[in-house]
């Protein structure tokens, strides 16, 4: 027997005139993510029923509970818009509660305005069908131990008892594409994860300086990426050496703003990439506060070596928030891996905390940049990284 599987979403119902295009983009992923299990996808009153085999109904829960733009989902149970087909199936459902479990509630959504009863009658005839089956059952309608919900369509009436969480947020791709800057630590992936939430497809770019940061340090980021894949099926990750570029500003600039001056040319390669690749903003998992190179006045000077949008979605998070979510998300672990990155390998013992757009800018004007920036673009590495 074939599975259905009722899907809903949240914020997508309030776009007003530009729904559609939200629920058409919802329908893709949804799409992508049980392809293997299931090609049969139906809109009805407000909900998405994916239809597949039984035997694989639990993993489709999983993965489609993981798409953005979903609010929950349930295993669900079709019948016809009669009542006393309604009662059969109620009863049916029901018979496998725990006897012990005699507090219940009903509650019905009736989208079929046509459909004779309204939902608090619906909730009444049920219910003391229940009751009559098990008189042992009492209503609760605060602290049931298990819930019925009924919805009533245009075409058939659907009854279940479990859901499961989405993510919420809007559909990836909606909102446009971005590169998310990935460090290989704990506060980047969060970044990309609010990202996609928002509904932005996301491609991801490490920087590695490599032989002096070791293979296993871009194996982490493959890492992180596929843990973000599960929700958006799939990310393009690009990896770029930046080993000529940390020499060079070693040989040549002060200790104290060697991390500046890197994260400027690391936004200057972003640039150049997502104009490649035509993206519209880079994401970066910078935190207010949180090390030398994300003060206000650090985060200014480094934004001025670029003219794309850039977006820091941790910006007023601390960092027990992002540990928070970061270990919901499952990269938690991967992240604390310590294979040092880039960054960390080279960081100064006492980095500017101030420092000042003119006097970066002279010691910039010491390096060949253009050149810096070309050899480091042809280190360029692309793989599409999928989820498990």
């Amino acid at each position: 027997m074939a599975a259905k599987i009722m899907v809903r979403y949240g914020e997508i119902a309030l776009k007003g005139k530009n729904r559609g295009q939200f629920e058409q983009q919802l329908y893709r992923n949804l799409q992508a993510a049980v392809v293997e299990y299931s090609k049969e996808i139906s809109k009805i009153h407000g909900r998405f029923i994916v239809t597949g085999p039984e035997e694989h109904s639990e993993i489709m829960i999983q993965k489609l509970s993981r798409v953005f733009g979903v609010a929950s989902v349930s295993l669900v149970r079709e019948t016809e818009l009669d009542i006393e087909d309604i009662k059969t199936l109620a009863a049916e459902i029901t018979k496998k509660i725990s006897s012990d479990d005699i507090a219940f509630k009903i509650e019905t959504r009736r989208a079929n305005k046509k459909f004779p009863y309204p939902s608090p009658e619906i909730n009444r005839i049920i219910g003391a069908h229940l009751q009559e089956l098990n008189p042992n059952l009492v209503v609760d309608l605060k602290k049931p131990s298990f819930k019925l919900s009924i919805e009533i369509g245009y075409s058939k009436a659907y009854l279940y008892i479990t859901s499961t969480a989405g993510p919420g947020g809007l559909p990836v791709g909606i909102t446009g594409r971005s590169l998310l800057m990935l460090s290989g630590g704990i506060d980047s992936p969060v970044a990309g994860w609010l990202s996609m939430k928002r509904g932005l497809f996301v491609e991801a770019l490490h920087f590695h300086s490599f032989p002096f940061t070791s293979r296993r340090s871009q194996e982490k980021t493959v890492a992180l990426c596929r843990k973000l894949a599960i929700y958006s099926n799939k990310i393009p990750l690009h990896m770029i050496s930046v080993t000529a570029i940390q020499k060079e500003l070693n040989a040549n600039c002060p200790e104290d703003l060697g991390i500046i001056l890197l994260r400027r040319m690391m936004y200057r390669l972003a640039e150049q990439l997502s104009l490649k690749r035509k993206l519209q903003a880079i994401v970066t998992g910078e935190s207010l506060g949180q090390v030398a190179s994300q003060t206000l006045e650090s985060i200014n000077v480094i934004d001025k070596a670029t003219g794309m949008l850039v977006l820091r979605p941790l910006l007023g998070l601390d960092k027990k928030d992002i540990i928070d979510i970061a270990a919901t998300i499952d990269t938690y672990d991967t992240s604390i891996l310590p294979y040092e990155d880039c960054c960390t390998l080279f960081l100064p013992k006492s980095p500017v905390t101030k420092p000042k757009l003119q006097v970066i800018e002279n010691y910039e004007a010491l390096l060949d940049i253009e050149r810096l920036l070309k050899e480091a673009m042809s280190s360029l590495e692309t793989t599409i990284v999928k989820r498990d």
